[in-house]
Formats: C-alpha cells, structure tokens, sequence
C-alpha cells in the first residue's frame, strides 16, 4: 500500500514482471518500496544489540510476516532488483550488529538465496543501466553468495564470482578517476558509496580477498568526491542531480541530508583516515560495524576540479561555490549546465530545486529536471537539451570553453562554457572571495530571449533598482544590454522526495546579447 494515498496495488499475487513500472491508481512506488528496503531490520538489530530482546522479537516477527505477504516473485516488492539487492545488504549488515553473520539460522539463509535468485536473471539490465542499479545488485551477489558460501550452500560460490566481477567492472566504469559517479547526483552519490562501503566491511568479515588496486582507487576517490560538496558544520550539501530520496545503511538518527556518517565511514575504510576529527553521531556507523576510528585526519578542504564528471568547486574559508557543466559521459537526468550553487558555513544562499517526484503531473516532471529550476541561463523558454523521455534527455551538450581553476591572492577563479544545438552560446566566469561572489555570463546566438535566474535562501527580500537585498545579504546585477525585466517571482525546491516547498527566485530577463554581471555579498 502506498502510505501516502492509501491506494493498493491490484492483485498483489501476479508475478512480479506483470506488473506495470507506472500505475496511475497508485501513484509512485516508491513508498511502497520503501517499507521494505529494510531499514527497520537495521534499526531493531540496533536496539537487540543493547539487550533489547522484545526488539529482537518484533525483528522475527516483522521479518516472518514479510515473507508471508511477500511470496516469492509476487508482488511490487519483487519488481526490482535493485529492491532485493538493498534488502539483502541491510540483512547482511543487521547479521553483523548481532554477531549472527557467522551463524545464522537457515531460514535467513534461504531468504538471501531466493533474493539473489531474482537479482541473477535481471542482472543484464541492471548493469545497462550504467548507474547504481548494477552496483546494487553486484554488491548483493557478492555479499550474499558470499555468505551461502561460507555455510556450506553450492550456488553462494557463483554468486560470489559474478558480484566480484561486476563490481569491479562497475567501479572502472561508472566513476571516474576523480571520483565523479556516472549519475551526477549528490544523493545517488551516497548510495552507490555506502554499498561499496557495506561491500568492504563485509569482505573484511569474511577476510575474503581483497579488490583490486582500481577499485580501492576508485572507491577513494567517490569517498573524497563526496567529502568536497558537503558542509563538514551540518553534512548538507548541493541538491545536485536526480534524487529518489534513498538512504541506505540508516545507523545514526541524523537528518537525511546530512552526509556526513557515510562519508566517514568512507574515508575510514578507504583512505584509513577521519574526514571529521570530532566525535558525533558521524562515527556511529564505524563502532557498530566494528570498524576502528582512525587516528590520522583528512587534510583541510580546498578549490578541486571534478572534470569527469564536470564539477568545480571554489572554496574560501567558510564559503564554497559549485559550478556544474557538461562533461557528460553518461545520460544527464537533469538541464542543469553552468548552475551554480553558493554555501555560507552551511546555508545554501543560491540553490538547486532538486527532484519531488519521478510520478508526477507533467507540469513538475518538466519543471524539477528542467532548466527553469537552476542558476543558469534559459534560452527561448526551452530547456538547454531535448526532453526524451521522463527520464532522459537528447543533444548532450558539450563544453566548448573552459579556463583552469585557478586561486590569485585572495580570490579562487574558473570560467567555462558551451553551445547548444540552436547554436545559443553561455560562457560563465565565476571569481569567489570570502565576502563576495562574483558571476559574469556572456551569452548570444539565441533567437528572441534569456532569462538568468538566481534561486535565492527563503526570506524577505526587497527589489532596490536592478539589486535584492534581505537585510543581510545583496545580490546587485549589471548588464551591458538593456534588461527587460528584473523581477522577484516565486518559484519551487524539493529538499526531500515527494516534498516541495517555495523559494523566491530573480528572473532577470534581456533580449540582446552581451554581458550580464552578478555580484553577491554577504558582508553588507
């Protein structure tokens, strides 16, 4: 049952490959999905691990019950792969927390085996993909026929090999050198992470033999890729990319937006080292994995060029600037080129909109992913690519311009840019200091219009001539062509899956080509 609409999926008994992938009656499927990604097997393993046994009875209780309403292959809940792959990784890690892995009894055996038996068949389309799904599923493989190997079960031992194999082809294929992953988001970023993480604490359980040499390498650089986006005062980071909401390996009571328990538990496996010296809710993970904390501590952070991936980040002191641009090597789930994301000791003063929903009217499947919903540049009210499909889009852009990251005294600098199919041209030049943003876009080639749209933090501002202010900060803007509109309009973010909210957004709209300066001060 969807618990957001109350509405049931119609005949729950059909075989899971007779159910359609979007069903209007329902909804999303995502909150049905979610109640049995197991995250509550985790949290009662938690609570029987202090001694809680009426925890450990509820955990049966609730496991027995699954298996009853969810028979084998029947159902939503067995539609996907990657669904039965997050299950068996959460099982595995739950078995950990109780020091049952070693031990376990057999029904919990044969529920990993039915679950690998439906990941094996799809496993083709998986890796297709080219995103987590494939590195969900190996690292279920992998787990778990590694487990029904170590007690005994014949079919762990090819299940085992197959995990190990893709998981090492997914790694050299899906992230980059730099640690950019194939699907430029923030949030599938901590997914595709915290399943190589679950990967490595349960190949060390197991003192199964290491990855290899490419795959550690890899996973470092997906740890510190991660680590450079998100504010180390609250874990938050850039809304960047398609986002589903997931969260995997849920062992700490931090908000979903903080990231920091995944990327020190990352660090820690990968790089043997703290990305936070202090003690929180951050180190939770590694005491109930039983992963030693580190003593040595990650560097300080600084201005990094992502160009895999097509990421700069420009850090002075307490604030960072991200600029996004197209280095696309696999399908880009959103129009986002040249956005730029702006951070104040850990407040998003000029943001991203985020997803809200992969089942939604089409007024917000268009505008979420669209290139409205950035800090970027739109011509001729079309987005900077062709909408192909709701998940897909076409005429991937490519940079045509692009000067080094750079820092000069005080300021971090980097300027890039491209053209789109109708021959549009954007070129950004971002210079960042410890007080003030400044942006400078050259745009031409288009036919009638551009509108620039800086998406502001939620408060009062006030329009002064062609400048905002809210009492605190000023964001001033100059123009060498005349501006046909500077206006304050309300526009929409979405902070969490199914969750949107209003954010005033300047729309500075010209109909020349030329020159368009913004500057952003926070010390008025």
């Amino acid at each position: 049952m969807n618990p957001l609409t109350g509405q049931r999926v119609t005949c729950p008994e059909r075989h899971w490959w007779q159910i359609p992938d979007f069903d209007s009656a329902v909804g999303d499927i995502k909150p049905i999905w979610e109640a049995s990604r197991f995250d509550w097997v985790l949290a009662f393993a938690q609570c029987g691990r202090t001694g809680d046994l009426t925890s450990l009875a509820q955990l049966n209780a609730w496991l027995s019950d699954w298996c009853v309403q969810n028979a084998p292959y029947k159902g939503p809940n067995w539609k996907c792969g990657q669904e039965a792959s997050i299950r068996v990784m959460h099982l595995a890690m739950a078995a950990l927390i109780l020091n049952q892995a070693d031990g376990p009894e057999k029904s919990l055996l044969e529920l990993v085996r039915l679950h690998l038996r439906r990941i094996e068949p799809t496993l083709s389309y998986a890796i297709a993909q080219d995103n987590n799904h494939g590195t969900s599923e190996a690292a279920a493989l992998y787990i778990g026929g590694s487990w029904l190997q170590a007690q005994g079960v014949a079919e762990g031992a090819r299940w085992l090999r197959l995990g190990r194999k893709w998981l090492e082809n997914r790694a050299a294929r899906l992230i980059g050198t730099d640690g950019s992953f194939s699907q430029y988001s923030l949030n599938y970023h901590r997914v595709m992470l915290d399943t190589f993480c679950m990967v490595e604490v349960w190949r060390r359980h197991l003192k199964l033999p290491p990855f290899s040499a490419m795959w550690y390498a890899r996973s470092l650089a997906a740890s510190e890729w991660l680590q450079a986006m998100i504010s180390p005062l609250n874990g938050d980071g850039p809304n960047l990319g398609a986002n589903d909401g997931a969260r995997l390996l849920q062992l700490t009571d931090t908000d979903y937006r903080d990231f920091r328990p995944s990327v020190q538990l990352a660090v820690a496996l990968f790089a043997d080292a703290r990305a936070y010296a202090d003690d929180g809710p951050w180190n939770l993970p590694l005491r109930w994995l039983g992963i030693e904390l580190p003593q040595a501590v990650t560097s300080s952070r600084v201005s990094q060029l992502f160009d895999d991936g097509g990421f700069a980040v420009l850090r002075r002191g307490p604030v960072m600037a991200m600029l996004r641009y197209p280095r696309f090597r696999f399908r880009p789930s959103q129009a986002d080129a040249l956005h730029l994301d702006l951070w104040l000791d850990g407040r998003n003063l000029l943001r991203d909109a985020g997803t809200y929903s992969y089942n939604a009217d089409a007024q917000w499947l268009n505008y979420f992913p669209g290139t409205a919903s950035h800090n970027t540049v739109q011509f001729d009210d079309r987005d900077q690519m062709p909408r192909l499909g709701r998940f897909l889009f076409g005429d991937w852009l490519k940079t045509s311009y692009i000067e080094p990251l750079s820092e000069m005294g005080d300021m971090s600098t980097f300027a890039v840019g491209y053209q789109d199919r109708c021959k549009a041209r954007h070129q950004r030049d971002v210079r960042l200091t410890e007080n003030i943003l400044r942006v400078i876009d050259r745009i031409e080639g288009f036919a009638n219009k551009a509108v620039l749209r800086w998406r502001l933090e939620p408060g009062h501002w006030r329009v002064e001539g062609n400048s905002l202010c809210n009492g605190e900060h000023r964001l001033t803007l100059e123009a060498s062509m005349p501006i046909v509109r500077f206006q304050l309009v309300e526009g929409w973010e979405s902070r969490y899956y199914l969750d949107k909210e209003k954010v005033p957004v300047l729309e500075v709209e010209v109909h020349q080509p030329g020159l368009l300066t913004t500057e952003y001060r926070w010390a008025l």
